[in-house]
């Protein structure tokens, strides 16, 4: 739900199909005999309701504006679905802790049913039996702590590796920070979820010539929201018209083969030639093998899983690691803070290792207090299953959930000097992505809905920040200042965010 609304002519096209609309609409209605209490919200206009007021800017922002004016619980109205926008810590509580088996499914959203077989993946699958255990699954078996503990060296490696080509740069010429990032996490989670990202087989060549990067951006791109999204009882003559559905097709069917490609060889593996180290994949087929899940696995649901895997690894992972460079540059004491703290520990060493990382607590800091402001999820999104009061407001069925968690890490209500990059308030503090969680600060998410794979994220985010941290001191290019720095939502990994690394050794910078 943090994507941006699609700004294309589909305004038109849906002014040409209100009488069908109404047609449809007319036949609808509920039966209730008293007038409910809905929250308050803006006016609407015909058709597009509310749509209009998201296009400018990005929608939590301007959600967030609507609330100051509306309140904390708030209806708008996206084309012929109705959303209640939560921006309080008293609502978001009833949302995702009181209330929280009324409101735990996801909205599921046009551009991914295709894309997640039918909603078998565990990030969209209604709540329910087949739910629980794929998450049992995915907790269990693919993000646990040990789980997470033995891709070690794959991590090691991949660090090394982005160490080595930003070094190519150091000293003399910018290297855009998200492209070497994205490039490192897009690695990792691909050995993590498919194995080695060399080799001679034919699935293999996809990780070699870029063609499986190039998909999968088509994917995550294909998962925005849609106008069919809006008017559910018309999204098939939308999706046609508008060419998304052809869209859609192509890029799933280029996935689906590449899947199966590494699914069949992972299968067909000769026992003497299987790798010591498992990957997601592995483990997934050795659970539909051994039919010890109350679930019957397939392919596809192999196929779901694991793209949750990546995706949800490598926009998230890359998103808060970019973020945070970001601020450091634009905040150069906290940089120098984090460095010094990072250095004195690992000395003359010459890399960080995962068991250093403990010891920076400031470096957990900074983390903590950019996803404050730069939250994996700005908008939370559920869905409601039956009738309910949030605040006392009547809810209906199916009626959209968003909860503003941008918003509410910049609530002056909750937050000291809130726009304000000050890593210091979480010294101390009880916040934490977890455990003793507050209604003001999640960052990945809340409720049973929780992100389950923060653990190998966390891990994966520190590791690689306390090396370039550690290994670069990081300028600005020549003619840049720390003001001229765009921090305007998505502009961190739009535009380039561009750096000069300098070499350190052991004390000095060259």
């Amino acid at each position: 739900m943090e994507n941006t609304l699609p700004h294309n002519f589909l305004v038109l096209l849906l002014l040409l199909l209100h009488p069908l609309f109404f047609f449809i609409s007319s036949f609808k209605g509920r039966n209730d005999q008293t007038k409910p209490n809905f929250p308050p919200g803006p006016p609407k206009l015909p058709i597009i309701g509310n749509l209009h007021q998201l296009i400018a800017k990005q929608p939590h922002q301007a959600l967030s504006q609507l609330s100051n004016i509306y309140g904390p619980v708030m209806l708008l109205q996206y084309g012929r679905v109705p959303t209640v926008v939560i921006s309080s810590v008293e609502a978001a509580e009833q949302v995702l802790k009181t209330l929280d088996v009324v409101f735990c499914n996801r909205i599921q959203l046009a551009g991914r049913k295709r894309l997640s077989y039918n909603y078998v993946d565990m990030a969209l699958a209604p709540h329910g039996e087949y739910w629980r255990e794929v998450r049992k699954i995915c907790v269990l078996e693919l993000y646990s702590k040990k789980r997470v503990q033995s891709f070690k060296a794959v991590r090691a490696e991949e660090v090394a590796v982005v160490i080595d080509s930003i070094s190519f740069s150091s000293n003399t010429t910018p290297v855009n920070v998200f492209e070497k990032l994205t490039s490192f996490t897009h690695k990792t989670i691909c050995r993590v979820a498919f194995g080695s990202t060399t080799g001679q087989s034919r699935s293999r060549n996809h990780f070699d010539n870029g063609r499986l990067i190039k998909v999968l951006c088509e994917v995550a791109a294909l998962t925005s929201l849609y106008a069919s999204d809006f008017y559910p009882e018309v999204s098939w003559i939308i999706d046609r018209i508008t060419g998304i559905h052809g869209k859609k097709e192509k890029c799933f069917q280029d996935l689906d083969n590449f899947l199966q490609q590494i699914i069949d060889e992972h299968d067909n593996r000769p026992e003497r030639l299987k790798p010591e180290q498992e990957d997601i994949i592995d483990v997934l087929l050795k659970l539909k093998k051994d039919h010890t899940s109350t679930i019957h696995l397939t392919d596809d649901h192999i196929k779901a899983i694991v793209l949750n895997v990546y995706l949800g690894g490598v926009d998230t992972t890359t998103g808060v690691m970019t973020w945070v460079m970001a601020e450091l540059a634009k905040n150069p004491e906290a940089m120098k803070k984090v460095q010094e703290e990072i250095r004195s520990y690992v000395g003359s060493k010459g890399k960080v290792e995962e068991s250093d990382l403990d010891n920076f607590s400031f470096l957990k800091m900074v983390i903590k207090e950019t996803l404050r402001l730069h939250p994996i999820l700005p908008l939370l999104a559920r869905k409601s299953m039956i009738r309910c009061k949030i605040d006392g407001y009547d809810i209906y069925p199916s009626t959209w959930i968003l909860i503003n968690s941008w918003a509410l890490g910049r609530n002056p209500q909750y937050w000291k000097n809130p726009e304000k990059f000050l890593p210091e308030r979480f010294k101390d503090s009880s916040l934490d992505f977890v455990e003793n969680q507050k209604f003001e600060y999640m960052p990945f998410g809340g409720g049973r809905r929780i992100c389950p794979g923060l653990n190998m994220g966390i891990v994966l985010t520190e590791l690689v920040l306390a090396n370039i941290l550690y290994t670069f001191d990081w300028e600005f290019p020549k003619g840049l200042k720390a003001e001229d720095l765009n921090m305007e939502e998505s502009s961190v990994s739009r535009y380039p965010l561009e750096l000069v690394p300098i070499k350190y050794v052991a004390g000095k910078s060259d």
